[in-house]
């Protein structure tokens, strides 16, 4: 559907122009409108030309101001979003998209970002309802991307190709977050990653509650005793360098409904609790993207997935229970559940699987929402050329990330009197000691990073390249990072 060919509008039934209000490179066209005061080519402005003959086809204009202002990656992304749900509205099925070349934005950078925008812009979760049977599918039949010079052409195809995979690898994370509890849950996650593993050439092991028992990950069982649907670990592994002592650990938090336990949460905020497993959504994109595009690379996924739910064998404030680790653990608050199965994750990663550097992601405190709202995912981290690899990836990508602080006094606060730890920090920064508390299962000063995407994995309204609901942060940053290594 995505194709590098310069197109005429007879051939399409729309052309997006994205277009610098500072540029000279302009048609007689574009001209006319700027002399008019029409269109100006200010960051935002958008203006529809149609042009009726047999079938009304459409110019749409839109804005990315002048060439030398900052963050024109995000700009660019911004306008095509627009543009490409204006051209949905218009029932456009065939579109040309014209690159917008300028001394911050290559032909590279025009390449991902309009295959990234125009399919994840215009992304739809509705295989439920019944009147539309064509599920998860990209709105637009063809994509052509104009402009690309033919000296260039061998090698956009092959951005073009990467950029694909990632883009199914962010869908996969998106269509998973978005399915209802009662669809996807451990056991039925773990078939889909199966599945998933056997179509993109991904080894995938799963354990069951009995092998998890077996490996002592005591703290991950707890949290999924009360309900019905057992817990599964969910072990993916892309060994696509194996000549290297190198190999990168990514953790997602995999709670496929959370109720809050006896610590139960009200329902307008149990609603969507489905998207809970935002963490392993996200690493199981990650690595499906990883693998379909053979990335020269050694990274092991583990997700544990379980379901925090209430019956009387759940756990309950002011148990003490054992980790994987060996380290007890007093209960305050069984909302605060996820740092458990990340706990007993984490030890899996360092003690059986000896990764390199390491990286959990987690929908895990309300309190990020407070600190970062929905635009920006907080970092924990022990090592800062570790963090400056993922600002570095993320200025690729246009998503987020904010450094947190890690002072001896936060972690002070997840000190409990009667056991080694509390699986609740306090009152105050609790972001910090959330991320703090699964720092404590880091073994050997192992370079490592925690992501709070609580914020960013979930929104309640379209914004950029995301749409309600899940949208599969981050995703195409890890793939930087792994690919750019």
């Amino acid at each position: 559907m995505f194709y590098i060919k310069d197109v005429t509008l007879d051939e399409v039934d729309a052309f997006i122009i994205p277009v610098f209000e500072d540029t000279t490179a302009r048609t007689e066209e574009l001209q006319k409108l700027i002399e008019s005061g029409t269109f100006t080519g200010k960051e935002n402005e958008m203006f529809i030309l149609p042009t009726i003959g047999e079938t009304v086809k459409y110019t749409i204009y839109v804005g990315l101001g002048k060439m030398t202002k900052p963050r024109q990656s995000l700009i660019l992304r911004n306008a095509l979003s627009q543009a490409a749900r204006k051209a949905v509205e218009l029932k456009v099925k065939k579109v040309g998209v014209k690159i917008a070349l300028s001394p911050k934005l290559c032909i590279g950078d025009n390449t991902k970002i309009t295959t990234e925008t125009m399919a994840l812009a215009t992304y739809k979760f509705d295989k439920y309802k019944t009147e539309d049977k064509k599920a998860n599918t990209i709105a637009f039949e063809e994509i052509y991307i104009i402009g690309i010079p033919a000296s260039k052409l061998e090698n956009e195809k092959e951005v073009l190709e990467t950029s694909i995979n990632v883009i199914e690898g962010v869908k996969i994370a998106r269509d998973i977050v978005n399915e209802p509890s009662n669809h996807m849950y451990p056991k039925s996650l773990a078939k889909y990653v199966k599945h998933m593993g056997e179509e993109c050439g991904l080894q995938v092991e799963i354990m069951d509650e009995k092998q998890i028992k077996e490996l002592g990950m005591h703290a991950f069982l707890t949290v999924g005793m009360g309900s019905e649907k057992k817990p599964r670990l969910i072990v993916m592994r892309h060994m696509g360098d194996p000549s290297s002592d190198y190999t990168l650990g990514l953790i997602g938090k995999g709670l496929t409904y959370d109720t809050g336990g006896y610590s139960i949460k009200p329902t307008d905020s149990m609603k969507t609790m489905h998207s809970d497993m935002g963490g392993a959504g996200a690493v199981i994109g990650t690595m499906y993207a990883i693998a379909k595009s053979k990335v020269k690379q050694n990274v092991i996924a583990v997700v544990a997935a379980c379901e925090n739910a209430i019956s009387g064998e759940s756990y309950k404030p002011g148990d003490i229970i054992s980790s994987m680790s060996g380290k007890t653990i007093e209960i305050l608050n069984t909302d605060a559940e996820g740092r458990l199965t990340l706990a007993d994750a984490m030890t899996y990663m360092m003690q059986k699987e000896k990764v390199t550097e390491v990286i959990d992601l987690a929908t895990l405190t309300g309190a990020v929402l407070t600190a970062l709202g929905t635009s920006t995912t907080a970092v924990i981290t022990n090592n800062e050329a570790f963090y400056e690899r993922l600002q570095a990836s993320a200025r690729k990508t246009g998503e987020q990330f904010w450094q947190l602080p890690t002072f001896e006094e936060y972690k002070a606060m997840n000190k409990s009197e009667v056991a080694d730890l509390k699986n609740l920090g306090g009152k105050y920064a609790g972001t910090i000691t959330a991320g703090l508390f699964v720092g404590e299962f880091v073994e050997n000063d192992t370079p490592w990073m925690h992501l709070d995407i609580a914020g960013t994995a979930w929104h309640e309204s379209v914004n950029s390249i995301n749409v309600k609901g899940a949208t599969g942060t981050p995703v195409r940053t890890l793939f930087q990072l792994i690919k750019s290594r």
